[in-house]
């Protein structure tokens, strides 16, 4: 089974994935953000590194998702290719930081690899507002993110909202994450619960 965790920058994914993992034994995969050769030269020049930042996500994702079909093991993703192509790729297009020849290019991979896979059994997408986002952002304290500006989380969080509204690619379990902390048993056990029901659904 592939369970996916799908949100804005700050929403707790990566939290979230390593509980559920734990939980349910299921084998976490995060994104691969301290290996990430762009990360850092994409938050200080996002016009000149915006392409090459997306094609490196995209590739180490498809990788990610061939290999969790191939290995038959329960896993859980953070975060999807389809955020990359659907949410941050535009965004950058939209904001002038990627050019509509590099946009284009980066669509026409996607739209190729996509086809090759299949999507998560389960997608559980992690909705906060800009007030819980920058919180936690400020809270883990990654140097390179202390830069991201306010308009750019808005931004992305409108083209989430969009991309979950239209999402109909298999089951979509919906969580507010405003007034939940995953660190505290309670409301870990609100999610579990819910992740439960959905999974049970499934068989």
């Amino acid at each position: 089974m592939h369970v996916a965790v799908a949100g804005n920058i700050g929403s707790g994914k990566t939290t979230l994935t390593g509980l559920l993992a734990k939980h349910f034994k299921w084998k976490p995969h995060f994104e691969d953000v301290e290996n990430n050769p762009y990360l850092n030269s994409f938050y200080e020049d996002m016009q000149r590194w915006s392409f090459n930042l997306q094609v490196y996500f995209l590739n180490s994702r498809f990788r990610q998702v061939l290999e969790i079909r191939k290995s038959g093991e329960n896993v859980i993703q953070d975060r999807t290719i389809y955020e990359d192509a659907y949410i941050f790729a535009p965004n950058l297009h939209a904001m002038n930081l990627m050019s509509t020849r590099d946009f284009e290019n980066y669509i026409s991979l996607f739209e190729l690899m996509s086809s090759f896979i299949q999507p998560p059994d389960l997608l559980i997408y992690l909705k906060a507002s800009i007030p819980t986002l920058v919180s936690q952002i400020q809270k883990r304290g990654r140097e390179y993110e202390e830069s991201i500006r306010l308009d750019y989380l808005k931004l992305l969080n409108e083209r989430y909202e969009n991309w979950i509204n239209n999402y109909k690619l298999g089951k979509l379990l919906f969580i507010d994450v405003d007034n939940l902390d995953f660190n505290n048993p309670e409301d870990l056990s609100i999610v579990i619960d819910k992740v439960n029901a959905e999974i049970n659904g499934l068989f």
